[in-house]
């Protein structure tokens, strides 16, 4: 809706103004909104027997901007603007709020009333809740986990007190007189995720039940905006990641994978992004980059599927195709998998290797400490290895991460670590550890992390896009450009996103 002015003041829309209520009340901006609707195609505005549907409505923007264009675009095929208004109303937008406040809000931007059977609402409907009710559902738990949201049993706090139990994915909405009906384009902005156990010590990704759920109801289009993250990894977005990837009816993507650029102040760590899904498509997907509210590069439109995870930007697929053009094995079967030697994150040994018969040098959380070797529960084999070690998780809360790994640090024989380190590679000489070390210091190594590598986790798998070279000599980025014949372009970029790590790695134990 178009902010309103006079000659003397600004008069801020007021859906602009809602915050971030909780974890998955976290209102779309109308600018956002509209961007989003600007990708369906233009006929879909005067079509008077299309049937719209948020099944997820929080602040009403997007009910409230269908209106809108609805109203304008379908002006021709009925001139009278009350009773296009009241087609428009109670024939062709539904919607169902994710909670009993939501629905007020909704309500209030899409009628001007709460109460939609009230005097002042645009269009009186027979009930207050009119197209867009409030529909409570109830979670199915098994070992004290719901079965479809994977919430835990500690979300049910007793009667009369939301239990985010969403009626879209529970099987409670649509209701039972709509259950028949043909919904044409599903669009909305779903919940993100479900906090674990209800401590808010880590959550559970719920957004891709609510895209399967609308994909799942084959309507012409489907419109809406997840976090980024399924691209590359994610909490149970595997067999997601698969499906949307593999599916040739995405006509659009739009990424915006710098942190707050699409919701300012709400933190959705590797960015967020909206997709087209469209019944008629079967094709490639057109993907667009988005830094500062602005247009990177031209689109491209390219098959989702290249690899087995979705490579975001469009200038870093040339790169990547002469790197894999060698054919060339690559790190990730180098790397540990996590606690490479048995210990978790917050394990700590003593503090001096005094006393202790055959003491290792143990890497941890923020320190180092002492164990006595015939403790160690794994890998008992690797400790007289020459190793790299770098941190399993690697980010801050900056908008934009640009180094990607941390440190490398070159651990002797008599080292071992935590699970707060993954054992990045193991050698017989020092040589090789620390040309290794460097490897991974190059912006070309780490240019390839962040291609697989959507937060602050940096396990095995973010590896396996470089190249394992053989460490018989330091490999610089020079080196590594000339080798896989990378232009001016392509190396400009790289160093545009990788910021330089310097060369003062140093051995640490021998």
């Amino acid at each position: 809706m178009t902010v309103l002015a006079t000659s003397r003041k600004h008069i801020p829309d007021i859906l602009d103004c809602l915050a971030q209520l909780s974890n998955d009340e976290v209102p779309t901006p109308p600018k956002f909104a509209n961007q989003m609707l600007d990708i369906l195609p233009p006929s879909v505005w005067s079509d008077p027997d299309l049937k719209w549907l948020d099944p997820f409505v929080k602040s009403g923007v997007f009910l409230r901007e269908i209106a809108t264009r609805l109203l304008a675009g379908l002006a021709e095929w009925e001139p009278d603007f009350e009773k296009r208004r009241d087609h428009i109303f109670r024939n062709m937008l539904f919607g169902t709020s994710i909670t009993e406040m939501t629905g007020l809000v909704a309500r209030r931007s899409l009628y001007y009333s709460r109460d939609a059977s009230g005097e002042v609402s645009v269009v009186q409907f027979d009930t207050p809740d009119g197209n867009v009710p409030f529909v409570p559902a109830f979670h199915t738990f098994k070992n004290k986990r719901c079965v479809i949201c994977g919430a835990s049993e500690d979300i049910e706090r007793g009667e009369n007190r939301e239990n985010y139990a969403y009626s879209f994915i529970h099987g409670a909405y649509p209701t039972e007189e709509l259950k028949d009906m043909k919904f044409d384009v599903i669009v909305g902005n779903p919940p993100f995720q479900m906090e674990d156990g209800g401590h808010g010590t880590s959550a559970t990704p719920i957004y891709q039940n609510f895209v399967e759920a609308a994909i799942d109801m084959n309507p012409r289009y489907v419109l809406m905006i997840t976090p980024s993250r399924w691209f590359a990894g994610g909490k149970g977005l595997d067999k997601y990641r698969d499906r949307m990837l593999n599916d040739r009816h995405m006509q659009h993507l739009v990424d915006y994978p710098k942190l707050y650029d699409g919701f300012p102040g709400v933190k959705v760590r590797g960015g967020v992004s909206y997709f087209l899904w469209s019944r008629d498509h079967n094709g490639p997907c057109t993907i667009q980059t988005m830094w500062d509210g602005k247009p990177v590069g031209e689109p491209v439109a390219r098959y989702l599927n290249a690899y087995d995870v979705l490579v975001r930007r469009n200038e870093a697929i040339s790169i990547l195709e002469k790197v894999r053009a060698k054919g060339e094995p690559t790190l990730e079967s180098r790397v540990s998998s996590r606690k490479p030697f048995g210990y978790p994150t917050n394990f700590h040994g003593a503090p001096s290797p005094t006393g202790l018969t055959d003491a290792v040098k143990l890497f941890g959380s923020q320190r180092v400490s002492w164990v006595e070797r015939s403790t160690i529960p794994l890998n008992d084999a690797w400790i007289d290895d020459w190793k790299v070690f770098v941190t399993r998780v690697q980010g801050t809360s900056s908008a934009v991460e640009t180094m990607f790994l941390g440190r490398p640090i070159v651990g002797g024989p008599g080292t071992a670590s935590s699970e707060t380190y993954l054992v990045a590679g193991r050698f017989k000489t020092s040589a090789e550890a620390e040309w290794y070390a460097a490897y991974l210091r190059s912006r070309f190594a780490r240019f390839l992390v962040s291609l697989r590598k959507s937060t602050q986790d940096a396990a095995r798998g973010v590896y396996s896009f470089i190249p394992d070279l053989p460490m018989d000599r330091q490999w610089t980025d020079e080196k590594l450009y000339e080798r896989y014949g990378l232009t001016d372009d392509e190396i400009e970029f790289i160093e545009s996103q990788v910021r330089e790590m310097p060369a003062n790695a140093q051995v640490v134990d021998e």
